[in-house]
């Protein structure tokens, strides 16, 4: 009997592994491997690297220490891996990002030369993208019709994995050591890995689920399931929440409001990357390419300002320090720091997207490309670049405690409440440390419009 390789990717996981379950009744081994590509490490910020060396660790203990790590480019590393097992198939869950299906068509053909196969099964979604479709057959545009024809598609069943690799057992070969985990300077991360991905699950469902629907966008308080970047990894597979979920709701053990809409939060990582699979240019363009012609202005001091939370605006700074913090910034205060650099600032999107793709532990280039877009009015949005979020109305609406900007603007922690999102108001004047706002909000609101006009005559 010969023995498989399976390929680790977005996919650190072993529970709820299709790919895996079937590399472990073909053979009668399974050698696991994952390679360091310089593509994708070097592109990585420190948070993303970090990330990945701990989730790699924990992986690498799950499969008794046999996890394989090589370096280099896959299209040669992978086949001579294969070679040097004399394995038949490679076995991979299926990449639907524009880098990840070039590189797999490049390996495919790689190890097809030597007469091995690689086969995709599964992919890091609940249903792969490019499979849900409207009812004339062709892509959804917009999410809502999307989201339901999500849900008439379904998905199978999680694939029972863990417990067939035990009985197939885990091939060996040489192996390289991990990366160095990079400097992170004062950025602080959770713990990594399958096994910290179910605890924080559970810790939600138990904790946060039925709160869920009104918690959510609420960046003071711990509302959300904080599990993105775990799902970016594959530490987690969606199907694995979703049954879950839906089993919930069978038993009626939850609110049903906050479940439908964790659901739906699902929905949108799979709807862009939908999207991204059918118009694969627009990670790096425009969706909507009439937005190409919009007059911008280059990053300068207030880009500067913005990314090191030195605005002026409280709930903008505290977003930005967040991200420094943590590797990671709440969902609500990412839409409203980008339509701030995009509208306020006039910078184009994909300056601010470059930033949260460095400094984001979770950064996914389908949800954050197209979050960018939806904001800055070119991507998926049916009401798109005359939404301008006002900042200090946003840190009123959704933290109205002040508690979010204290924590991390130490600079404004001596203003009570409200106060703190308005400390220009604050009768001793700015505190200590704060700067003046770098634009007057209501002004690039008005040229914002105008130059939107500009592109629409």
């Amino acid at each position: 009997m010969t023995t498989s390789v399976l390929w680790f990717r977005r996919d650190l996981r072993l529970g709820d592994h299709p790919a895996l379950l079937a590399a472990s009744e073909a053979a009668g081994g399974v050698l696991p491997l994952f390679v360091i590509d310089p593509q994708l490490w070097d592109r990585s910020g420190p948070p993303r690297q970090a990330w990945l060396v701990r989730s790699l660790t924990a992986l690498a203990a799950a499969c008794d220490d046999r996890l394989v790590i090589r370096y280099g480019d896959p299209v040669q590393v992978v086949p001579a891996v294969a070679a040097q097992v004399r394995a038949e198939t490679v076995f991979v869950s299926a990449d639907g990002g524009p880098y990840g299906r070039a590189r797999d068509a490049a390996v495919a053909a790689a190890l097809s030369a030597g007469g091995v196969r690689l086969a995709g099964i599964g992919t890091p979604y609940a249903v792969g993208p490019g499979s849900v479709r409207n009812g004339s057959g062709e892509p959804c545009k917009v999410f809502t019709p999307f989201s339901r024809a999500w849900q008439r598609h379904g998905w199978p069943a999680p694939a029972d994995s863990a417990a067939a690799v035990q009985a197939a057992g885990w091939a060996r070969t040489d192996s390289e050591a991990l990366p160095t985990e990079p400097d992170l300077g004062s950025i602080r991360l959770p713990a990594a890995g399958e096994a910290a991905a179910l605890a924080r699950w559970r810790s939600f469902v138990d904790d946060g689920l039925d709160d869920y629907a009104e918690r959510r966008d609420q960046p003071g308080v711990d509302g959300t399931s904080r599990l993105s970047a775990q799902l970016k990894f594959g530490e987690l597979h969606p199907r694995t929440l979703l049954a879950e979920l839906a089993e919930l709701g069978r038993r009626n053990r939850h609110r049903p409001d906050s479940v439908d809409t964790f659901r739906t939060e699902l929905c949108w990582r799979e709807f862009y990357a939908d999207v991204l699979w059918h118009r694969p240019a627009s990670a790096r363009e425009y969706l909507r390419a009439e937005y190409a012609r919009m007059r911008y202005e280059p990053p300068g001091d207030g880009f500067d300002a913005w990314c090191q939370g030195q605005t002026g605006f409280p709930i903008v700074d505290a977003g930005m320090r967040q991200l420094q913090a943590e590797g990671w910034m709440h969902n609500r205060v990412r839409m409203i720091v980008a339509s701030f650099l995009v509208k306020d600032l006039h910078v184009e999107w994909q300056h601010g997207a470059r930033w949260f793709m460095r400094w984001l532990r979770d950064g996914d280039l389908a949800s954050n490309q197209h979050g960018w877009q939806w904001v800055a009015g070119s991507g998926t949005d049916a009401a798109p670049y005359f939404r301008v979020f006002n900042p200090v109305t946003q840190g009123l609406t959704f933290d109205p405690d002040g508690v979010y900007v204290r924590r991390y603007v130490p600079e404004l922690s001596g203003l009570a409440g409200r106060a703190a999102h308005e400390p220009w108001k604050h009768p001793a004047g700015l505190p200590a440390g704060y700067p003046e706002r770098i634009v007057d909000h209501a002004a690039e609101r008005l040229e914002a419009l105008a130059r939107f006009q500009e592109i629409r005559t």
